[in-house]
């Protein structure tokens, strides 16, 4: 046995023949050429056929790996469009009098380290779909692409590295996992086997050795383990890790698109819960109908200073268009209490839970308030994108609230920034909250109960405290009673009513919160299909 080690970029267990994935090597020679009209025809032709399989590449990937993540087929098919790519290449024809493939093999070099250089994540990305859409064009001028049509049964793919394009011209049934030298948890290739749910190792320490063409091999995608040629021992192992995740994989497909609706037809929003963009991915893969909190704050608790605008709409703006139209409610900063950033130089205080925190942050500094609502209304363009405010306890900061956007939207208008119009909703996590619903229901759109914050507020227990677990009871009779008192008093306005705090996972409270009318339920993406099969066993009348 022969074992190999690197990082998860997608967990699960995989097993069976090794195919190791060479790519033609494009060995681009410089050539002087006499007819600059005729080469410039030729890279013409090239080019069309590039984005003729570019655009099947984009329909293969929308059928397999949906809207979101086919996005990258056209970002490249956008970028061979490019007029500064493109200009580049007829220069060098022109005025070099030379090949086609050694002008694209120049201006991709050029131009992916241009992109390299650049401080921003994003622009660096964009170098390696510069030398995807170059290697792609270089493989059809000089007639040597990759094939993947060798594929007869279901491997484990072993490569250097593998381009979005090439990961996706695999058929989808014929991959098992995938195993590469290179790459990162944020590439492309690692969100698609994501999407595609295949266990996926990056960064392996493995040789790509002919020798191990066709082998048996083991991939262990939670640990980042490889094993050729497994022993017994390892066999026997790692068959019984993988026939936990297929037990528990089929339970999980046996709700998988069916609707969230009881036995006597009382509809539920089903959404998830997440606190970073790459969490999408298992909302994804846990079928939940939207995200019901995303957690904002993880954009100023992994920065060393306050996020920039264009930061935030990028965060804000990948997670709309991954969740392909479905609603996405973000909640605005809430920062303070447990969760403090330095750079905020919050004061220390006696009581922090009760403090300087969340939308009061944000109503007494209102330009770090108006730059993330910027960031959302701008992100809004690109799904559907609604907003929530944490902390909530009266009428009057609602009120203050809207005034704050109505001048952020003013100002996007006035610079002819694109945006749509979006619910705006409270998060209900005070007893104050609680007894003015009735009041605030009239000011927004929909209701939120955070019942994390509003068992520590109505019990006057710290949830921070260690010493009080006995004493936090989340079932306590006087939370219940309020989440009664919120729905009805949403429905009587018009709204509707949910919960994301972890309560809404609670599968001993589902029944409960269907028969007092919650109409959704926010919770953490392993806990979708949980969730789900408890509201499709209930029937609210009985």
């Amino acid at each position: 046995m022969i074992k190999f080690s690197g990082s998860s970029a997608f967990g699960g267990v995989a097993a069976g023949r090794l195919f190791i994935f060479q790519k033609n090597e494009n060995q681009v020679e410089r050539r002087h050429i006499e007819d600059v009209e005729q080469e410039m025809a030729r890279f013409e032709q090239g080019r069309k056929l590039a984005l003729q399989q570019l655009q099947e590449l984009y329909e293969k990937a929308l059928k397999d790996v949906g809207e979101a993540n086919a996005m990258i087929f056209e970002v490249h098919q956008m970028m061979l469009e490019d007029l500064d790519y493109l200009e580049s290449i007829h220069y060098m024809i022109k005025e070099q009098q030379i090949n086609a493939e050694y002008a694209v093999a120049q201006t991709s070099d050029n131009f992916a380290e241009m992109f390299a250089s650049m401080d921003d994540a994003y622009m660096q990305g964009r170098a390696a779909d510069v030398r995807d859409i170059s290697e792609r064009l270089l493989g059809i001028l000089g007639n040597t692409q990759s094939s993947t049509e060798v594929l007869k049964e279901p491997v484990v793919i072993a490569a250097e590295d593998l381009a979005p394009s090439e990961t996706v011209q695999f058929e989808k049934d014929k991959l098992l996992a995938i195993v590469t030298r290179q790459g990162s948890a944020n590439s492309h290739t690692a969100i698609l086997a994501r999407t595609m749910d295949i266990p996926a190792v990056i960064q392996a320490d493995m040789v790509l050795d002919p020798e191990y063409d066709g082998k048996y091999v083991i991939v262990d995608g939670f640990t980042g383990e490889i094993y050729v040629d497994p022993d017994e021992e390892t066999r026997k192992r790692m068959e019984e890790k993988m026939a936990e995740c297929m037990a528990e994989k089929e339970l999980l497909q046996e709700q998988k698109g069916k609707e969230d609706v009881t036995l006597d037809g009382k509809p539920l929003k089903l959404y998830a819960n997440i606190g970073n963009p790459s969490d999408v991915a298992n909302v994804l893969k846990n079928d939940a109908r939207g995200i019901g909190l995303f957690r904002s704050e993880f954009l100023y608790l992994e920065s060393s200073d306050f996020p920039t605008e264009e930061d935030q709409f990028k965060a804000y703006k990948a997670v709309a268009e991954n969740m392909a139209g479905k609603k996405v409610i973000i909640r605005t900063l809430d920062i303070g209490a447990d969760k403090t950033v330095d750079y905020f130089n919050l004061d220390k205080e006696e009581n922090p839970a009760m403090g300087y925190r969340a939308i009061r942050i944000c109503l007494k500094q209102p330009e770090i308030f108006k730059t993330q609502l910027r960031a959302l209304y701008r992100a809004s363009n690109y799904g559907q994108i609604a907003i929530m405010f944490p902390m909530i306890t009266s009428v009057e900061e609602v009120r203050k609230i809207k005034e704050i956007v109505e001048e952020v939207k003013q100002e996007l208008t006035e610079l002819s920034v694109p945006f749509k119009e979006v619910e705006l909703g409270v998060m209900i996590e005070t007893p104050a909250a609680v007894m003015v619903s009735d009041e605030l229901a009239e000011e927004v759109d929909f209701f939120s109960i955070g019942t994390n914050d509003l068992t520590q507020y109505t019990l006057a227990v710290d949830r921070q405290n260690a010493k009080l677990g006995d004493f936090y009871n989340p079932h306590h009779r006087a939370v219940l009673r309020m989440i009664e008192m919120v729905v009805k008093n949403a429905h009587a306005a018009g709204i509707w009513a949910g919960i994301c705090g972890e309560l809404g996972a609670d599968l001993s409270l589902t029944e409960t919160f269907l028969k007092m009318g919650v109409d959704e339920l926010s919770v953490s993406p392993s806990m979708v299909l949980r969730v789900r099969k408890i509201v499709r066993e209930t029937c609210i009348e009985q």
